[in-house]
């Protein structure tokens, strides 16, 4: 057997790849990274990149920031790896717990580890499920979500994550509801105002409580900006209204904060930039600043004590997983916590959201732009075939696909979605990076749209 040469070749041999379009890795082949450098990444043939989607969300303080780098070190020369079961845990988990609950817009609470968003998603379902059924309602055990709404891979997260490429698993699996998307550009209806929008998707969700019994649903999730459906904002009022519905009916509401967390939105987390309280966090990506994988469940004070009460009843939590809570995540996170609130990260942030506003407004000005949506730093560019309709481009022109492909040639990296172009670039841009950010991605839509339109 010939053994293929390239580093292309050997990553299209020997790997599988997720989320990748084949054509594109079969026509181009694979770009293999060797480093990066602030927030360029750089691969074997020395070319680099402005990553302006942070790896995956996740690297908003850079690829090579030296405190997050040197904190790892000194964690793996002190303790370098643990569990958190058995009642015991590493002094790193403790203080990360006492930190997650000081940040977290809860009064006191619980914090569980995990290894992933997705299992983080996974275990509160898990912990919704385990509690109802010790305080008697072992029938409370619907989920509720939202349409193009992304809470993981697992099964259980997939079946929560309203997106029709998981039909391929034969997923949702029973008793996973997908409501409405809140996203009034693309479903309002013709004549009807974002505030009608917003009060058909609060009968909605009322109506859907009604006909499945209250007393069967055992809680709702959501993004407050839905990221991985194409950077969908909530209408205006949209949380304010469904909030009340799900304290009338008792339904916990969990909001899945692992790309809108820590910064992202321009504030701590989402929940606080949409101005709702929830009664859980799903947190992870930002929580490492990438540098490690982690996820957490932050249990607000009721839901704790009711969890709490469930463990005792019957002596233990049974679940878990080898890396929770391991120490070296949880120096790297406590590391990343103060990079992003208190080196101005965060701050930056909030000072170049209104620039990144007003380039994507400048870049929606053209025939083939239906939409540019979002905050802080996350928006998305939706492509249209016909603007005044919102008519998208036939699929198979695959014309988010082109637009990031170009990019990618002319050294951008952004993400395609549906057909939107996603920006999410690391919160240490500065204004010279998103200058050249939008010069890239404007020739790249250029190119495209001279092609398709």
């Amino acid at each position: 057997m010939n053994q293929p040469q390239s580093w292309e070749a050997r990553a299209e041999t020997y790997s599988l790849y997720g989320f990748t379009d084949m054509p594109s890795v079969h026509q181009r082949g694979t770009v293999v990274v060797t480093h990066g450098e602030g927030p360029y990444i750089v691969d074997v043939h020395g070319r680099r990149y402005l990553d302006a989607n942070s790896g995956l969300w996740n690297m908003v303080a850079g690829f090579d920031h030296k405190g997050l780098i040197e904190a790892a070190k000194a964690q793996y020369d002190r303790f370098p790896g643990y569990h958190a079961f058995f009642g015991r845990m590493s002094d790193q988990t403790v203080m990360l717990s006492e930190k997650l609950v000081e940040v977290s817009p809860f009064d006191n609470g619980r914090v569980f580890y995990t290894n992933s968003g997705s299992e983080a998603n996974d275990t509160m379902v898990k912990m919704l499920w385990f509690l109802h059924a010790a305080e008697g309602k072992p029938q409370k055990r619907k989920i509720l979500t939202r349409w193009n709404a992304y809470h993981g891979v697992t099964a259980v997260s997939a079946s929560m994550t309203g997106k029709p490429y998981n039909s391929v698993f034969g997923l949702p699996l029973p008793g996973f509801i997908h409501l409405t998307c809140p996203h009034y550009w693309r479903y309002g209806e013709e004549g009807e105002t974002e505030a009608q929008f917003v009060a058909r998707l609060a009968r909605e969700l009322e109506d859907t409580i009604t006909r499945e019994g209250a007393d069967t649903i055992a809680g709702f999730f959501a993004e407050p900006v839905m990221g991985a459906g194409g950077v969908i904002p909530p209408a205006k009022g949209y949380f304010q209204a469904i909030l009340p519905i799900l304290r009338k009916y008792d339904i916990p509401m969990i909001s899945d904060e692992v790309i809108c967390g820590f910064g992202r939105t321009g504030n701590t987390w989402g929940c606080l930039t949409y101005d709702f309280m929830p009664d859980a966090i799903i947190s992870s990506k930002n929580l490492t600043a990438g540098f490690f994988p982690m996820g957490a469940v932050i249990l607000g004070p009721d839901l704790a004590k009711r969890v709490e009460a469930a463990v005792e009843a019957i002596e233990e939590f049974p679940h878990g997983f080898t890396a929770s809570g391991h120490p070296v995540g949880c120096a790297i996170a406590l590391k990343a916590i103060d990079v992003v609130m208190n080196e101005g990260l965060a701050e930056n942030v909030r000072r170049l959201a209104p620039r990144f506003e007003a380039g994507l407004k400048r870049i929606a000005d053209r025939p083939n732009i239906g939409e540019y949506r979002g905050i802080g730093f996350m928006w998305a560019l939706e492509a249209v075939k016909d603007k005044p309709t919102k008519t998208p481009f036939d699929a198979n022109l695959s014309v988010s696909e082109r637009i990031a492909n170009t990019c990618t040639d002319l050294g951008l990296i952004c993400r395609p979605l549906g057909q939107s172009i996603v920006l999410c670039p690391p919160f240490i841009l500065t204004e010279a990076q998103m200058d050249e950010m939008f010069e890239k991605l404007e020739k790249a839509l250029d190119k495209v749209f001279a092609e398709v339109a």
